[in-house]
């Protein structure tokens, strides 16, 4: 075989379609445009979407199905900006296939993938959300018995240097400015600001502080240790299927055991909605959640509503439960630490309990703690 070598040669003016070069295709996304094709979800997509729509008037835009696709395209492929997905659907060929482009139409811009966003409500989001859901549910997908909870912090598309005071009004650096000439500082320099910033307690306080742009970002504290406007996400999954149950957003200052009683209810509104049309209901009996949504109150109101908890429990020592000693049964029957359920002997000894004020002692070992720990203070 000899050698090819690359040449510079001017490309034809005119290519007929049926003989440029096509790649086998991506078997994923193929097979799931004959799923949705043949559940008719442009249609859908279509009559959800109508009163956002001009009837007659206008160019027309981005057709509802092929942005939903192209939402499924960046949550299958982990692109998270608009840009990402615009590139992305004018790089592939399968994805163009995917999406209803063809080889003759230009991608979606990224600026026509956000307008479309921004015009769409949140319910027409969830409404297209939950008819997927009941797809999954039809074909046997989505069980909805066992749920996994988790959240990740998003760093806000606001800066930091742009908050106000929500009293006043003040920019950061106005507020500096104003507290070093209270301190008897006339013309401040720059030098001595950062000097009398750091001296202050609680510096950047949600209560006090705000993004004018997006005032739901929140002040916080990143996994690396910088300080970012933010906001919380947390999803709850299908441990049986891997599905995607549902999605809540809460500022980022929102603590865990805050936020999981929120996506559970949600959770279990998604799983029956998403199997009321089918013969097969199905409730939500477990959440599964790493030790940071561990909190007494939490083992409570999970127990209200007669969902089963499987949090790791964090390392502390006795538990005294003098000042609560009304939360012990309700945190011993609810509480199933590290996969295992309340020990009956637990169960019984919260029922019965008639002597001095129980303690609960946790071993060293906490994740393997079991509920008949109970014994007299």
């Amino acid at each position: 075989m000899a050698m090819g070598k690359r040449k510079s040669e001017q490309a034809p003016i005119w290519i007929p379609t049926t003989e440029l070069p096509v790649s086998p295709g991506h078997p994923f996304y193929a097979r799931l445009n004959a799923i949705l094709d043949e559940a008719g979800f442009d249609r859908f997509a279509e009559e959800q979407c109508q009163a956002f729509y001009a009837r007659v008037m206008g160019r027309p835009g981005l057709p509802p199905g092929r942005y939903f696709r192209l939402l499924l395209l960046g949550y299958f492929e982990g692109l998270d900006s608009e840009r990402g997905i615009a590139w992305r659907a004018a790089d592939s060929l399968a994805i163009r296939s995917f999406v209803g482009l063809g080889l003759d139409a230009a991608a979606p811009d990224h600026s026509t993938i956000s307008r479309t966003r921004r015009l769409i409500d949140v319910e027409t989001h969830r409404a297209i959300f939950t008819w997927v859901q009941e797809c999954l549910a039809a074909a046997g997908l989505l069980k909805g018995r066992t749920v996994a909870i988790d959240a990740t912090t998003l760093e806000a598309n606001a800066a930091m240097r742009s908050i106000v005071r929500r009293d006043t009004g003040e920019s950061y650096q106005a507020f500096l400015t104003r507290l070093a000439a209270e301190s008897g500082i006339k013309t401040p320099t720059r030098e001595a600001l950062a000097r009398l910033d750091r001296r202050r307690k609680k510096r950047t306080s949600n209560k006090d502080w705000e993004n004018p742009s997006d005032p739901d970002a929140k002040i916080t504290k990143m996994k690396d240790g910088r300080t970012h406007l933010a906001h919380k996400a947390e999803h709850a999954v299908d441990l049986d299927t891997s599905a995607l149950v549902a999605v809540t957003l809460h500022g980022g200052d929102v603590g865990d055991t805050t936020s999981l009683v929120e996506t559970a209810i949600a959770a279990a509104e998604q799983i029956e909605a998403a199997h009321a049309a089918s013969s097969t209901p199905a409730a939500l009996r477990e959440i599964v959640a790493d030790k940071g949504y561990h909190s007494n109150q939490t083992m409570i109101d999970l127990e209200a509503v007669a969902v089963r908890s499987y949090i790791a429990e964090p390392e502390r020592g006795r538990r005294n439960w003098t000042k609560t000693r009304h939360k012990l049964r309700s945190t011993a029957i609810a509480g199933a630490y590290a996969g295992r359920e309340a020990s009956a002997s637990c169960a019984a000894a919260a029922n019965t309990w008639s002597g001095p004020s129980p303690t609960c002692t946790t071993p060293a070992d906490s994740a393997a703690r079991t509920c008949g720990d109970i014994r007299t203070s």
